[in-house]
């Protein structure tokens, strides 16, 4: 199965980094050549390339849903973005909407998403730094992805 763990965000937003990071946590457990990590600042339709031809698609990012702690993992389907219409960053098209429109034009897209969220508490001040609640899930979300999602090719 060719899966696609895509980190999402920008590391000098504070938390918005935290799905580059995880990406990069992985990369260097998993060592699959059905498995491969992008780390993206890209958002909206510049994604819709990059997802083409996977059949599971894992997307690492944060989002501000206010309901939960910072550092918060969520593990998220498509459907659960009918309350939320992008991931943290202001895309120019949200999430589930990306995907639709992909399905409309016919594309390759993944049969399986799952998408884990970190629940920021700062996406808007200038720094390579994490505030604290997500420094401590930033590993975690990284270790459960390998445990839940990749574990066959973690041991390879």
């Amino acid at each position: 199965m060719r899966t696609l763990v895509l980190g999402l965000g920008n590391p000098i937003l504070t938390d918005d980094g935290a799905g580059i990071k995880v990406t990069q946590i992985i990369r260097e457990k998993v060592h699959d050549p059905d498995v491969d990590m992008l780390e993206v600042t890209a958002a909206g339709l510049d994604l819709l390339d990059l997802i083409v031809g996977y059949d599971r698609l894992i997307v690492v990012d944060t989002i501000r849903t206010g309901c939960c702690a910072p550092g918060t993992i969520l593990r998220l389907s498509l459907d659960d973005f009918k309350l939320a219409q992008h991931l943290s960053s202001p895309h120019d098209i949200g999430f589930k909407e990306l995907i639709e429109l992909g399905r409309r034009l016919a594309l390759d897209l993944p049969s399986k998403i799952l998408i884990y969220a970190l629940e920021a508490q700062d996406t808007e001040t200038f720094s390579e730094r994490f505030t604290s609640e997500i420094a401590k899930a930033v590993p975690q979300v990284a270790n459960m992805i390998v445990s839940e999602q990749l574990e066959a090719a973690s041991s390879q």
